[in-house]
């Protein structure tokens, strides 16, 4: 991954009068990443994707994209980003050939490569046998697959995606990850992500920020966030079933641990350190508890996500 920035930000805040909808951001995304926005509605991640496309000026603070000034060169610099909003804008009574053929030319796609790059991204998206059909009779998925075409038309260097895998089936989805993955890997591209699926996010993201209220309440690798969530761990045990009840009193009792028992000897334990694991098995053969399954569940990113906002 190349290690130039492509979006710097300093002290960068919006008001809408006593709302505060991003405060004080302060944050570097470099060439080839996938940077994940994770958030509520009403987090600050649409204002924020407003603020570095120059839709929005700052009430304070800068930022460069693409070593751009949003606020001064905002059309200029979104000639060279594509940004997909979460509610498709396309125009139902055209078809879909025709929608991306006119945004080609308002994205100065030359004439001549128009009808080409249309039809390849018509075939990457699964369109083609529908491309000469109105929108309007398009499902929301296939709508959602002909706004993230539009949004590449101009092979653009830097994007924005607001939700981009809504609506969509488990294979499309599959495809849409593949694609963005293939366009940061392979092309270099950078790609900002804006997403309430905590999975999408652990799966194909370099790096995410969780935001409360338009402030920044934990960034890293998705890896290291689960790492310092040590509180997050748990314990999936099984033991024979007429193990259970000392296993049971064992953990609640000697090592005041928070235990579930979802069937006859299968127990979940949760708010352990992974350093205590090996104290608890011991602890289990001693008392001749027989163990069949004794598995840590690292924590997961949707771990961090609640576990943030419950302390927010």
């Amino acid at each position: 991954m190349a290690t130039h920035a492509v979006i710097e930000t300093n002290y960068l805040t919006r008001r809408f009068g006593v709302v505060t909808a991003v405060d004080q951001l302060d944050l570097t995304i470099y060439s080839g990443e996938i940077f994940g926005f994770l958030g509520h509605n009403g987090s600050g991640k649409t204002t924020t994707i407003r603020l570095l496309n120059g839709v929005l000026n700052p009430t304070i603070g800068s930022s460069l994209v693409l070593g751009m000034n949003p606020q001064t060169q905002g059309s200029a610099l979104r000639q060279r980003t594509g940004v997909l909003t979460e509610v498709p804008a396309l125009e139902g009574r055209l078809t879909g050939r025709e929608n991306l053929s006119i945004y080609a030319l308002l994205f100065g796609v030359p004439r001549h490569m128009t009808s080409e790059r249309v039809a390849l991204l018509l075939d990457l998206f699964d369109l083609s046998e529908r491309a000469d059909d109105l929108v309007s009779t398009y499902s929301k998925g296939m709508q959602q697959r002909l706004a993230l075409a539009r949004t590449l038309l101009h092979k653009p260097e830097l994007l924005f995606l607001d939700e981009p895998t809504s609506g969509l089936d488990p294979v499309a989805i599959r495809q849409v990850h593949a694609l963005i993955t293939r366009l940061s890997r392979e092309e270099g591209r950078s790609v900002v992500l804006c997403t309430h699926n905590l999975v999408e996010a652990q799966q194909i993201c370099d790096r995410v920020a969780i935001l409360e209220h338009g402030k920044v309440v934990a960034l890293g690798t998705p890896a290291a966030l689960r790492r310092e969530l040590q509180q997050a761990q748990r314990l999936d045990l099984e033991v024979a079933p007429d193990c259970s009840t000392t296993t049971l009193a064992c953990l609640e009792h000697q090592f005041g641990l928070s235990v579930a028992q979802q069937a006859d000897g299968q127990i979940m334990v949760s708010g352990l350190e992974r350093d205590v694991i090996p104290d608890i098995i011991a602890k289990l053969s001693a008392l001749g508890v027989r163990i069949y399954r004794a598995q840590p569940l690292e924590p997961s990113l949707e771990d961090v996500y609640f576990a943030l906002h419950q302390c927010a």
